[in-house]
């Protein structure tokens, strides 16, 4: 049995386990009603599937996750580009970005809610807000430890700053880059969540809020998993991504970078 099939296997039956102990402790100690049972959770995932409940608000929260990711990481990524190769205006900007990253990003809901109503768009811009800083912050760590020696060999040699970029300083950021983004999937789904339970009535965020809000707690721990769910499958794509660009790093180093 090889090492990767022997972990998958150990997985699996650590869930197993898991949630036999769940579903024993809720039943023994009467305790359904504050954690909820793994049955009751696939019986209510079930009824949402067939009702069209999950299929309709997991469109919403996907559709608004994935843009407001990419509109981020792209902003975050050109930027870090930018702000890491431009020495000066880094040092004039840096208190100002630190102090927009440091802010507390649930604190801008309320504020991204007055500008922007109460639509798609809010949801997306304040998710696109959190991811950028997040890869923006990254990316620019990672330009700023390529190898000074290196660029300024190259520079000797004739090299172009398009040349730098490209084939020197974008390469070698890579792994920051990567780490950025795996930081990003879960933050662009609570970015999004936090979006929904706070002014919509679509989406998982707003199932989260209102089952919460009537004591539906099978409701809730089914919503729950199906966030945790989405999260894993936005990494998984993620990593996907990573590995198809850096064929060269082991799979141990991506989850090494990861944790």
């Amino acid at each position: 049995m090889s090492e990767r099939v022997r972990i998958i296997l150990i997985r699996v039956a650590l869930a197993l386990a898991l949630l036999w102990a769940w579903e024993h402790f809720a039943t023994a100690y009467k305790l359904a009603f504050y954690i909820s049972r793994p049955s009751d959770v696939y019986a209510r995932m079930i009824r949402w599937i067939g009702d069209g409940t999950l299929a309709a608000n997991l469109f919403v929260t996907v559709y608004v996750a994935i843009v407001g990711f990419v509109l981020g990481s792209l902003a975050g990524l050109t930027v870090g580009l930018i702000l890491g190769r431009a020495t000066t205006v880094a040092r004039v900007l840096d208190p100002f970005l630190m102090a927009f990253y440091s802010m507390p990003k649930v604190a801008l809901a309320p504020v991204f809610v007055l500008w922007f109503g109460v639509d798609t768009s809010m949801k997306v811009i304040f998710v696109a807000t959190v991811v950028f800083f997040l890869v923006f912050t990254n990316t620019y760590s990672g330009v700023r430890n390529v190898s000074r020696e290196q660029l300024t060999i190259l520079r000797l040699m004739g090299a172009s700053e398009r040349h730098l970029m490209m084939k020197v300083v974008l390469p070698s950021a890579l792994v920051w880059v990567f780490t950025g983004l795996r930081l990003s999937v879960p933050y662009s789904l609570i970015g999004t969540i936090l979006g929904e339970m706070t002014a919509t009535n679509r989406g998982l965020g707003y199932l989260l809020a209102n089952t919460a809000g009537t004591f539906d707690t099978a409701g809730t721990f089914t919503t729950l998993v199906v966030i945790i769910f989405l999260s894993m499958m936005l990494n998984a794509v993620v990593r996907l991504l990573e590995r198809s660009l850096m064929p060269w790093r082991s799979e141990q180093e991506i989850s090494e970078t990861t944790i």
